[in-house]
């Protein structure tokens, strides 16, 4: 039933058991384009009937399917294949990407060669799994086995689709899990198209399945159906709670990605020019529409006022636009609710700190939920701007004294997930990485992601890790085996 993105509106419909079919409600919700807040496409709403036809199929292809019986070359192998299919469809994948995320498209395109990348790591990966044997003071073999953990019921956010993706699907496969995947419902439809290759890469009937809906009538059945062994989820730390509180009632082992209020520091001795390029990477990357986003900026007092100067004039040539234009550095936010979002933080804003370019709709976008590229001076710690997470084009820049105070300042928010150190000494920057409480901290860069490194955060920024092993580890059980080889009873009697 899949269709791609052309130019007529198309109807995509859920995949479950290796099928496409028709939600069990027959409901639809359309899917915009966010630049010109236009519908592209309508998607089956899937509810906790489909949720639960969906999670069957996973557990059926876990327990009694072809999937058991999949060798770990094999697994390997198809997601090999499964990236052989991205890379031949990435200009598809990326103006679909584009179109319906808002997300310029040269980064679309980078995002999609990411995703090949990641499931080619994980095809490597399948076959390093093992386990390992234990000394033990008896005449017996003790074993300790690494086995999937089951059913794995995927969330994943609007900001990197097909990405989020590839990194909850590609080390569940690996590990030999089945999974039920849930795309944002903003941002479904380059999933989707992925499952069209499902069958062509080799993957059995059911052990990836895609519903698509809201968290209320699909999201909260996935978490809470008692056959799904496991969640992952990215997204925001407040539905990362009510996560934890539903799947405590069955046990599910849980791992979350959250949000993060990112510190990027500047220390006076750092590379200017590489300085004040990060500071804007940093906060403006896909709109600000990132969990790592540093959208707090400290910059020590003696280079201050020019850093902030510097950043202002700069700030002045990211051109917005259509994200299909390749001159586009930064395009709309997601949504409507989004633009909503970000524009009350502006006004906030305004009210706490001062202004040194924009914080208004950009005047030449008479459709589109676009924001200018935004940066407040003379922050407070303490202001919500500084404190809650925006997830928008909106930077807040304060002042620290020394070392002591940058770190005291970085370290004084409930987020931890990643943090960036800018300095030419390099006692310095090991210092402040050992003080910093964050699971990801960049030395002279800022968002740098590799495939092979973990990814994940501290405090309310999350639980678990994602990427390189790690990531495969989080769908993993260890079971221990006693093998007894001493041929005399136990003489217990």
């Amino acid at each position: 039933m899949a269709s791609t993105v052309k130019s007529d509106v198309h109807t995509y419909g859920t995949y479950i058991n290796g099928e496409w079919s028709r939600s069990a409600s027959g409901k639809t919700f359309p899917v915009l384009d966010p630049s010109i807040e236009e519908v592209i496409a309508y998607v089956d709403e899937s509810d906790s009937v489909d949720v639960d036809r969906a999670v069957q199929a996973a557990r059926t292809a876990f327990d009694s399917g072809a999937w058991p019986q999949t060798t770990a070359q094999e697994r390997g192998r198809i997601l090999f294949r499964l990236a052989d299919k991205v890379r031949q469809n990435a200009a598809m994948l990326a103006e679909i990407e584009a179109r319906n995320g808002g997300k310029p498209i040269v980064e679309a395109e980078g995002d999609i060669r990411a995703v090949a990348t990641v499931f080619e790591y994980y095809g490597g990966l399948a076959t390093k799994i093992s386990g390992q044997v234990n000394p033990v003071p008896a005449n017996a073999l003790s074993l300790a086995l690494r086995e999937p953990v089951g059913v794995a019921g995927q969330i994943i956010p609007w900001n990197y689709p097909l990405l989020m993706a590839a990194w909850k699907l590609g080390p569940a496969l690996a590990a030999g899990c089945t999974c039920v995947l849930k795309p944002a419902e903003q941002t479904p439809l380059s999933a989707l198209e992925l499952a069209n290759w499902f069958k062509d890469v080799g993957l059995p009937d059911g052990v990836v399945n895609i519903v698509n809906g809201f968290g209320k009538t699909c999201g909260e059945a996935l978490v809470a159906h008692p056959l799904v062994d496991k969640i992952a989820f990215t997204g925001s730390t407040a539905v990362g709670k009510s996560i934890v509180k539903s799947a405590a009632d069955t046990l599910k082992r849980v791992t979350l990605e959250l949000g993060g209020k990112s510190p990027n520091i500047f220390f006076a001795e750092a590379d200017w020019e590489a300085a004040v390029d990060g500071a804007l990477f940093g906060i403006f990357i896909n709109q600000g529409e990132v969990c790592s986003a540093g959208s707090r900026i400290l910059v020590e007092k003696k280079i201050y006022s020019k850093f902030v100067e510097a950043m202002t004039e700069k700030a002045k040539r990211i051109t917005l636009g259509a994200p299909l234009d390749r001159k586009t550095k930064m395009g709309p936010l997601i949504s409507q609710e989004q633009y909503d979002r970000v524009t009350s933080f502006l006004e906030i804003g305004k009210k706490e700190a001062k202004v040194a370019i924009g914080g208004n709709r950009p005047m030449q976008f008479n459709k589109g939920y676009y924001v200018e590229p935004t940066i407040f001076y003379d922050v407070e710690n303490s202001a919500r701007i500084a404190r809650e997470e925006i997830f928008g084009p909106v930077a807040s820049v304060i002042s620290f004294e020394d070392e002591a105070d940058a770190i005291r300042i970085a370290n004084d928010t409930p987020y931890g997930l990643a943090a960036a150190v800018w300095t030419r000494d390099i006692y310095k920057a090991l210092r402040v990485v050992k003080a910093v409480r964050a699971g990801i901290i960049w030395v002279n860069h800022m968002q740098p992601t590799c495939v092979e490194a973990p990814w994940g955060g501290y405090k309310q920024s999350g639980i678990g890790r994602e990427l390189g092993p790690w990531g495969v580890e989080e769908y993993l059980e260890t079971k221990q085996v006693y093998v007894n080889l001493d041929e005399q009873p136990i003489g217990w009697y």
